[in-house]
């Protein structure tokens, strides 16, 4: 078996206002503080960012900025030197041989692009000796409908914001395309089947695809489910913020399990998941106030995660391809190509 680079980094030159940086590693307690601590030293500005953790890797999408003039970084040694400093910083103290480093060019939905990274980090490879409780699992099969010609794909689990996005994007990332397709949300589960297809026509083909299928569709759903406790933090943005704030969680034990970074004029508006180092998700009061007094109980707050048992009205009961792409998610699939109406 092809076994995959365990870390890389890639700069993409954005047209518009930032340059992206694009992480992938193995994730280990502390790896975002000293990414951004990187960053800052460099006079890197974050002006956005997103970073996903899954079955003991990481993927993230940084956009930075030059710390003094705001704009994209665009000179060749510079990028050069922000590389290699982060490969290092992602290689740690293992692996050191087998670090790999990529430039890419253009740019693509960020979402998509973090499934298409973690997809190519095979995130998806299950380790034998690793059970998960079946409350948490998700339900995938799949199966061969002879007659017609299709694989069928079912799957059931927690519904959540994105599911449809994040199911479709990545049967399309593994050149399968999708015919017809049943979605079903009801109070907080969701149902999905897929009738599917090769690019050239032909149904799957074999037990390992199979397999393969249902352990990619698995790690897809995962990804976005957070564990751990979100912190929000909003204050006046500035240089070196991150770098600080996650300093402090990690001195206190803390793992950020996902992040989300965002700016809004000159405020920062950010999310953290955080476990305990390792990786449980309950996390003690105590450490979580006592993070909370050091960066500022103003700004650092604790969101209990409220997600309506109740989807939107939009989105209530079934519907099937034919009016699947009435909601404003669904129509930015299909003009994405990720589904193919077949009515």
């Amino acid at each position: 078996m092809d076994v995959p680079p365990p870390r890389s980094v890639g700069l993409v030159q954005s047209a518009d206002e930032n340059t992206t940086i694009e992480l992938t590693g193995r994730d280990r307690p502390g790896l975002l503080s000293e990414v951004f601590a990187v960053l800052a030293d460099l006079k890197c500005n974050v002006a956005a960012a997103e970073v996903w953790t899954h079955n003991s890797r990481m993927a993230s999408v940084v956009y930075i900025t030059d710390e003094a003039t705001g704009a994209p970084i665009d000179d060749p040694d510079r990028l050069g030197k922000i590389k290699q400093l982060l490969l290092y910083v992602l290689k740690g103290d293992r692996d050191r041989r087998s670090a790999n480093t990529a430039v890419s060019v253009g740019s693509t939905h960020k979402d998509r692009r973090l499934h298409q990274m973690m997809y190519a980090d095979r995130d998806y490879d299950v380790e034998e000796d690793v059970e998960e409780e079946n409350g948490n699992r998700p339900l995938v099969t799949v199966e061969n409908c002879l007659e017609k010609g299709y694989t069928v794909v079912n799957l059931r689990c927690g519904d959540r914001p994105k599911l449809l996005f994040d199911t479709v994007c990545t049967l399309t990332d593994m050149q399968y395309v999708v015919y017809h397709a049943t979605i079903i949300a009801e109070g907080p589960e969701a149902y999905q089947e897929y009738y599917i297809r090769h690019i050239d026509g032909s149904p799957i083909s074999s037990e390992a695809e199979r397999q393969r299928v249902i352990n990619c569709l698995e790690a897809a759903i995962k990804r976005r489910t957070s564990e751990g406790i979100r912190l929000e933090l909003c204050c006046e943005d500035r240089v070196g913020l991150l770098s600080d704030v996650t300093r402090i969680f990690r001195e206190n034990g803390l793992a950020v399990s996902r992040a989300e970074v965002t700016t809004r004029g000159d405020q920062a508006v950010n999310a953290f998941y955080v476990t305990d180092a390792s990786g449980h998700p309950s996390v003690k009061t105590e450490t979580i106030e006592a993070v909370r007094k050091e960066i500022g109980l103003a700004v650092l707050r604790v969101k209990e995660e409220a997600y309506s048992s109740s989807p939107p009205a939009q989105e209530h009961g079934k519907f099937s391809l034919g009016n699947l792409f009435r909601t404003r998610s669904e129509k930015f699939l299909y003009n994405l190509g990720l589904i193919k109406s077949c009515t």
